[in-house]
């Protein structure tokens, strides 16, 4: 049974920084694409980021490009997303996917429908 879990949301004051951790059980996602969704009070979900299989590629939203950087360790089967300059308007659940084909294209990586598994999200908070 495929498990995504996230960790790491919490409350923070504008400016400050957070990292989100995504850890995957029951299958490796090592040759799959991992991505970064937000949902906000009122909102629809919305992508956030999403990375390679290798690491070595990264898309962002434009709302968090320079502030937020997705990273893995495959070894851990693990996605992290650092959060830094904090906005109230960052404030949302923060959710995980993952991709259950072994592919990257980076406009695909941008859509909800590109993912077959989520986790259950991470509140993150920030106060003005």
């Amino acid at each position: 049974q495929v498990q995504l879990v996230e960790s790491g949301g919490g409350l923070v004051q504008a400016g400050g920084s957070l990292r989100l951790s995504c850890a995957a059980s029951g299958r490796t996602f090592s040759s799959n694409t991992m991505g970064w969704f937000r949902q906000g009070p009122g909102k629809e979900r919305e992508f956030v980021a999403a990375i390679s299989w290798r690491g070595g590629i990264a898309v962002y939203a434009d709302s968090v490009k320079g502030r937020f950087t997705i990273s893995r360790d495959n070894a851990k089967n693990t996605v992290y997303l650092q959060m830094s300059s904090l906005k109230p308007e960052d404030t949302a659940v923060y959710y995980c996917a993952a991709d259950a084909l072994p592919v990257w294209n980076p406009k695909s990586a941008t859509r909800i429908s590109e993912y077959n598994y989520w986790g259950l999200g991470t509140q993150v908070t920030v106060s003005s």
